[in-house]
């Protein structure tokens, strides 16, 4: 049980708790950011995009830690190649069921953020993208972006931008939510012309 072959698995176990209580003290705040944007069919399957990046990381680390434990103790697998086996493969067990978990407690912890996948709630609020760049809506991408909902909730949602947006919003740069055909916002880029062709101002 507390063999040294276990240590990684409480390792990640340890790290994955730590990262609950760390992501539920920040009411579902994500501040880690994306160096590109998402692939809709792949990310959004594993549960990127769907929960926030910390909690689904510490479902990951959990479940990493947990089975990779279960299976070592349990099979009392003898040292190399067995070992670097079992690790390989509870890594990418718990990687693809991980977003399967972290959603559901996304829903039970932070329910502003399960709200925003289902609502127009959001329309003529501010956010600040939080993804490389917010990508048109053809490209079959999106970015992210973190908005305050009316009820002054921090929310982190899928964005694009429309085909004919003229400007295309960067990271830190502020947009406004204009549409909402689900499970993604469409958002245009404050302060720019295209807020004001949109407005008519």
């Amino acid at each position: 049980m507390f063999d040294l072959a276990n240590l990684p698995y409480w390792i990640f176990l340890v790290a994955g708790v730590l990262l609950f209580v760390v992501a539920i003290s920040a009411g579902g705040e994500d501040n880690l950011d994306s160096d590109g944007d998402f692939d809709i069919p792949v990310l959004g399957w594993l549960g990127l995009g769907r929960v926030p990046l910390m909690l689904l990381l510490a479902a990951d680390l959990s479940l990493w830690g947990l089975l990779g434990w279960i299976v070592n103790v349990a099979l009392n697998l003898p040292p190399a190649p067995f070992d670097t086996l079992v690790f390989l493969v509870t890594g990418i067990v718990s990687v693809f069921i991980g977003g399967s978990i972290a959603r559901p407690l996304g829903r039970i912890f932070f329910a502003s953020f399960g709200e925003d996948a289902s609502s127009d709630r959001l329309i003529g609020c501010l956010g600040t993208v939080s993804s490389s760049r917010i990508p048109r809506q053809s490209e079959d991408k999106v970015g992210q972006i973190d908005a305050i909902d009316p009820a002054k909730n921090l929310v982190t949602i899928n964005a694009v931008i429309p085909d004919d947006a003229r400007v295309v919003p960067k990271h830190g740069d502020t947009v406004i939510i204009i549409e909402f055909h689900p499970p993604v916002y469409t958002v245009i880029a404050s302060d720019s012309i295209d807020r004001d062709r949109w407005l008519g101002t």
